[in-house]
């Protein structure tokens, strides 16, 4: 090999990995695009709704429905079909009353129009028509769903942070409180005991602050889940927990009327009523006749001497099937969609009361998380007062650290309480918004 073409086949193999570099390169570019993301809870939502891989298959299923639409439809409408034929008989010839009729290759080039009818055809536009609308139904319910569970993972998120931060400022004056604590034994001015459960309590909070950090990072992936980013982004949450938590809406909700008919799965139901009552009707389509037409066109042509040709140019046909007996299957296909039919039915009555009971207990539910999240709001209040009144008197030798490691504790449970109230307010409220189809 010359030096020009060693030359050549190095900057040739030099092009390819710069090339495939790049284009490994155009991923990892967009993954340090998406590394950064300030969202507000409606930003959140957003976010989520256009990248999340549910909400995707989602939109797929909607496009696939649509696509099965067509189809049925396309049944219906004329197929047409070209085609070219070539024969070779090796030199075979006829011999007929004396005559020998040689058999010359020849091709023939054929279009075909043809369409078939059936009442069947017809109830499968119907079927996918409805089809398709229980598919944008369950992409509507897939969407609230998306949307639910990213206010509820947002809501424990800011929750988890300000608990931290609670428990930080509480950290912070124990660790005080023992180092004066400590100061004072070695001075002989306070016993060690006293010091020594100040200790273990800081570490009691410290490994309290080390298990609420693992369970917000936790959090933090479960929300990149559900937005569908990349696992490596830094999430910025901009929305205050109080702008979320609106005790007053959320109030407003029991007092809400509840139209079922706005409920997706109710919805879902409903539709699903409609595709057995075509059931029904597709299964007394096999009573009706098949119609179908055609139209051909050939041209045959011979490579050599003219030979016999009998293959006419044009060619139309029609056919109409009647069905007549079938030894009873047809009426007892006719029987069994009824029969499911019916069982659909049944099945909806079930579901609109036990939507209707699921009401009456999400606004019971609700009703209490308020009752209880006021409750544990006011006594996380106290606690913390306690907290910084005793851990005041401790420092003047008023109050002893049995009452300081009580109090500590105490604002811990307060604190834990808090979360669980603030968590089933936001989860009674979604689970009726989602009832409600809001």
């Amino acid at each position: 090999m010359t030096h020009s073409n060693r030359f050549f086949h190095r900057t040739r193999r030099f092009a390819i990995m710069v090339t495939i570099v790049a284009i490994a390169l155009i991923p990892a570019t967009s993954q340090l695009k998406a590394q950064s993301l300030r969202l507000s809870i409606n930003d959140a939502q957003r976010y989520a709704v256009e990248h999340n891989k549910a909400m995707i298959n989602a939109n797929l299923d909607t496009v696939t429905a649509e696509l099965n639409k067509w189809k049925a439809w396309a049944s219906m409408l004329p197929q047409v079909r070209f085609g070219f034929d070539y024969q070779n008989m090796c030199g075979y010839s006829m011999s007929m009353g004396g005559f020998n009729i040689p058999m010359n290759p020849n091709g023939t080039l054929s279009l075909t129009a043809s369409v078939a009818l059936t009442g069947a055809q017809v109830v499968n536009v119907m079927m996918q028509n409805i089809a398709e609308q229980m598919t944008d139904i369950t992409r509507q319910q897939t969407e609230q769903s998306t949307r639910s569970n990213v206010k509820n993972t947002y809501v424990s998120i800011l929750v988890m942070e300000q608990t931290a931060g609670l428990l930080d400022s509480s950290l912070a004056n124990l660790e005080r409180l023992y180092a004066t604590s400590q100061a004072s034994v070695d001075v002989g001015a306070a016993e060690q005991v006293d010091a020594d459960k100040l200790k273990v309590q800081v570490a009691t909070l410290r490994n309290s602050i080390s298990s609420t950090r693992r369970t917000l990072q936790m959090l933090r992936n479960s929300m990149l889940l559900q937005l569908g980013a990349d696992v490596n982004s830094q999430l910025e949450l901009t929305t205050d927990i109080n702008e979320i938590l609106n005790v007053n809406n959320a109030a407003k909700l029991v007092l809400q009327p509840f139209d079922i008919n706005n409920n997706y799965s109710y919805k879902l139901l409903q539709q699903n009523e409609k595709l057995s009552e075509k059931q029904v009707t597709m299964a007394w389509m096999d009573y009706l006749p098949t119609l179908s037409a055609y139209y051909q066109y050939s041209e045959k042509k011979y490579f050599g001497d003219e030979g016999m040709n009998m293959t006419p140019p044009n060619m139309i046909g029609a056919s109409l099937a009647i069905p007549i007996f079938q030894s009873g299957s047809r009426m007892a296909n006719v029987r069994s969609a009824k029969i499911a039919h019916q069982e659909v039915l049944n099945s909806k009555q079930q579901a609109e009361d036990g939507l209707r009971v699921q009401y009456n207990q999400l606004c019971y539910d609700l009703t209490t998380a308020l009752e209880s999240y006021e409750i544990q709001r006011e006594n996380l209040d106290v606690t913390q007062r306690v907290f910084a009144n005793i851990t005041e008197k401790y420092k003047y030798g008023r109050a002893s650290s049995l009452e300081v490691t009580n109090a500590s504790t105490d604002i811990i449970s307060a604190q834990s309480n808090y979360i669980q109230a603030v968590m089933n307010v936001i989860a009674a409220q979604v689970s009726l918004e989602d009832l409600l189809g809001l």
